[in-house]
């Protein structure tokens, strides 16, 4: 990975903590892990990749020196000590090392030998992208998607071996599972890079599952939304996601929701928007609006000499909080609309009454008057 700089394949910035470096290993190093990846020689490179920018960002002295010199100040150059990519270590013993202080004993399986057993961890979280209209996530609905699942191959019944033969002991750890390593004058012990902890290799995998023990499905799952979920909110279906390795519990499945644009309201929250636009009749003289809801239309009262702009608010009307269970408010901005197309008959008594108002304009248009009074006094000053 000559061509390959260390913080992009982590996916991290070049001021990450130590600490988000070694997460980023860690969602990495599951994702391209060999166990999952039988056969994938594509992501047997990634995992490997992955392993040897963390050896040298984990690494407080390498990381200066490749900050920097780059790849350069890894290779001991100008006669300094070699501290080139991971040390001698593979992508399997980075794993080891980092994932042993996350699992421990717990998925160790320790034994009267005192030697690690195969090591379990947990399958990937999938996630899920559900689209939904604002009535039904107003009111809640159980849709029924399909998603793709992880279940135990019926040829091999989950041992990823072919019919009529069977596991053998890993030849390189002996079946312990682990292998020690020397690193100076320390003796460390490792998770075989062989047999991945489990102590036992498929030589004649399954034709079916590759060996994996995993046959990919599509199950129909029916998902409960309630009512007044928002946008850009999950719904987690506990073990449906991908499936452990060496026993251990399958990942979650994540089911994000969209709420679809409405043609109609807004949402903020609990609370619903509508612009509606009202006659020039109406503002003037007042009058019953029927003003449209989630659940029906709603009457409000437009008082005499409504302006553009006013808002109305309608108590109840908008979408139940998740959070509370309260309703929220539906919110009615109303605007006056100019009448187009007018008739010769229609524009003259239009005329009519603009001169009929325009003799008294303090007392019919306030606001014009007072805007005219401040551009009177702006240029007099």
């Amino acid at each position: 990975m000559a061509d390959k700089d260390y913080y992009e394949v982590l996916g991290v910035s070049r001021d990450a903590s130590a600490e988000d470096i070694k997460k980023a290993y860690r969602r990495l190093a599951m994702k391209y892990h060999p166990d999952r990846n039988p056969g994938d020689e594509t992501a047997k490179e990634k995992f490997e990749e992955v392993g040897e920018a963390y050896a040298v960002l984990s690494d407080s002295q390498k990381r200066a020196a490749y900050d920097r010199f780059g790849k350069q100040g890894l290779n001991g150059a100008a006669g300094g000590p070699d501290m080139g990519g991971m040390g001698g270590m593979n992508g399997a013993d980075i794993f080891g090392s980092v994932f042993g202080d996350i699992f421990g004993d717990m998925f160790r399986g320790q034994g009267a030998t005192g030697h690690a057993g195969p090591q379990a961890y947990q399958g990937e979280d999938l996630q899920y992208e559900l689209s939904i209209s604002l009535e039904e996530a107003a009111s809640g609905v159980k849709p029924e998607i399909r998603v793709p699942v992880w279940e135990t191959c019926g040829t091999c019944h989950g041992t990823g071996c072919r019919p009529g033969t069977s596991k053998t002991r890993c030849p390189h750890c002996g079946g312990r599972g682990t292998v020690r390593m020397s690193q100076g004058f320390f003796a460390v012990e490792q998770t075989c890079p062989n047999c991945h902890g489990t102590g036992e290799v498929i030589k004649d995998p399954c034709p079916d599952c590759g060996g994996t023990g995993h046959v990919r499905k599509t199950k129909t799952l029916q998902v409960n939304i309630p009512a007044g979920i928002d946008n850009g909110q999950r719904i987690r279906l506990s073990g449906m996601g991908g499936p452990g390795v060496n026993g251990g519990a399958s990942g979650d499945l994540y089911v994000v929701v969209h709420v679809k644009q409405h043609e109609i309201f807004r949402r903020d929250g609990a609370n619903l928007y509508v612009d509606q636009p009202i006659s020039f009749a109406l503002a003037a003289l007042g009058g019953e609006l029927s003003v449209p809801s989630l659940t029906g239309e709603s009457k409000i009262t437009i008082p005499e000499g409504t302006q553009t702009g006013q808002v109305f608010r309608l108590r109840g009307k908008g979408v139940k909080s998740l959070r509370t269970g309260a309703m929220g408010d539906l919110y009615c901005r109303v605007y006056v609309e100019t009448p187009v197309n007018l008739t010769s008959t229609q524009k003259k008594l239009l005329r009519e009454f603009s001169d009929a108002v325009s003799s008294n304009e303090a007392k019919h248009s306030p606001k014009r008057q007072g805007f005219l009074d401040r551009v009177k006094k702006l240029f007099s000053d």
